[in-house]
């Protein structure tokens, strides 16, 4: 133990994190590659899909920039000012079925695109959140949101409103468990999620 009460890091984690760091890299830029052959081959069979599929991209692009350096900045807010112990107390391996209701609240009441949703999930697991939880938010931003709701309400009434929410929720909550049994309760070879009991 040093002097500031911290346990140094013993040389084989470094050397681990790094190689696990690695392999991460080079799979990123090989599905990129993969990506942008297949892309190539098929721009070349379908010349005229070119403008569509550039004018699309770039609209894309566009929204990322405009959208993911606020959400770094949600998500360094979050890591900071959020204690873990609330995430395990109310989202963690012993919240039960009431943590998956939070979970599906505190995802249906963003309306930002889904992609959004997934660095928020992966803090989440860092946190402690256990699994079921992270597909629950993950799925009730994807397809639960208040604002929709009322959309729905005024356009296709009550009644067809509430059998889909009712619906909607019990699958989540199915999925959830299921992936939850597929994977465990927590994910110990996500990059970048720690195991339990490491730092």
């Amino acid at each position: 133990m040093r002097a500031d009460g911290k346990v140094p890091k013993g040389p084989g984690k470094g050397r681990g994190a790094m190689k696990n760091q690695k392999k991460v890299l080079l799979r990123d830029l090989a599905f990129l590659g993969a990506v942008v052959a297949i892309t190539a081959v098929l721009l070349l069979m379908f010349p005229e899909k070119r403008a569509p599929v550039f004018s699309a991209s770039k609209d894309y692009l566009v929204e990322m920039l405009l959208v993911m350096p606020a959400v770094m900045v949600l998500m360094g807010l979050f890591a900071v000012f959020v204690p873990d112990e609330l995430i395990v107390r109310y989202l963690g391996k012993s919240s039960g079925l009431r943590g998956m209701l939070i979970a599906i609240l505190i995802g249906a009441f963003p309306t930002g695109p889904l992609y959004v949703a997934f660095p928020i999930a992966a803090s989440l697991l860092k946190k402690g959140a256990r699994v079921a939880s992270v597909v629950a938010f993950l799925s009730a931003w994807a397809c639960i949101k208040i604002p929709q709701e009322l959309v729905e309400l005024q356009f296709l009434g009550l009644r067809f409103m509430a059998a889909r929410l009712a619906l909607t929720i019990v699958f989540v909550l199915a999925m959830g468990l299921l992936m939850e049994r597929i994977l465990g309760r927590e994910l110990r070879d996500v990059p970048g999620v720690p195991e339990p009991g490491r730092p």
